[in-house]
């Protein structure tokens, strides 16, 4: 690759800070982003249509949305009709807002566009620090994916190969919103809530809200989240 070649790298995108922050860093590391988001059941579409205005305001170059129809096998509170739990704090066990193979789809997704595009690099938000205890947020499953994404394609076999980043793994949600403050994100435009309106505007009451208010907090920043 020539030095006036950019470096390109899909970025998968939800509207939410941690992935607004992950576009940021990979911009700020000269990358071209292209962003990626699932439309997969989800309750709402507001997170999606943040998606969109986060991927615009931070500079990618394209944005795209696939679609994955995950409500019809469902399992989730996020894509099927089960309550999401409210104030539920120090949960042992997985909770039922994770959605069965969810970041293993996307990332599949995201390993065939990269082909495609000519992209050695996958970027996601996942992480270990800060999270409801689902298994595919955890380090040996990114590394599992990397190993898996160069022995089943093309580029892993005759290419440069993929490599899987991750940036905000071990990033507590204090240390994810003072980074995206420092490299100029405006939070306001992210959606994290697994059960905002139409108009974004989250619940306060479950297990997103609850981290993202406690990072803020932490971290000394306003939170700009608006409420119901």
């Amino acid at each position: 690759m020539s030095e006036t070649t950019p470096r390109k790298a899909v970025v998968l995108v939800s509207g939410g800070m941690d992935s607004a922050v992950v576009i940021a860093i990979a911009r700020e590391q000269g990358y071209q982003v292209h962003a990626l988001s699932v439309a997969y059941g989800q309750r709402h579409s507001s997170e999606l249509e943040a998606s969109e205005r986060v991927a615009h305001l931070l500079g990618a170059v394209e944005h795209k949305v696939v679609q994955v129809d995950l409500r019809s096998i469902g399992g989730s509170a996020l894509t099927a009709d089960i309550d999401v739990p409210l104030d539920a704090a120090g949960q042992s066990e997985i909770p039922v807002t994770y959605v069965p193979a969810r970041n293993t789809i996307m990332l599949s997704i995201a390993l065939g566009w990269a082909e495609v595009l000519g992209s050695t690099e996958i970027w996601c938000g996942v992480n270990a620090v800060d999270y409801s205890g689902y298994p595919d947020c955890r380090p040996a499953f990114i590394e599992a994916f990397e190993k898996l994404a160069n022995l089943a394609t093309k580029a892993g076999v005759e290419g440069a190969g993929i490599r899987i980043r991750a940036p905000l793994m071990a990033m507590s949600k204090a240390d994810i919103a003072r980074e995206g403050a420092r490299l100029g994100v405006d939070f306001a435009q992210t959606v994290s809530c697994y059960q905002a309106d139409a108009q974004g505007r989250a619940c306060g009451h479950c297990d997103a809200c609850r981290l993202r208010a406690q990072g803020f907090s932490e971290a000394g920043l306003v939170d700009p989240t608006r409420y119901v």
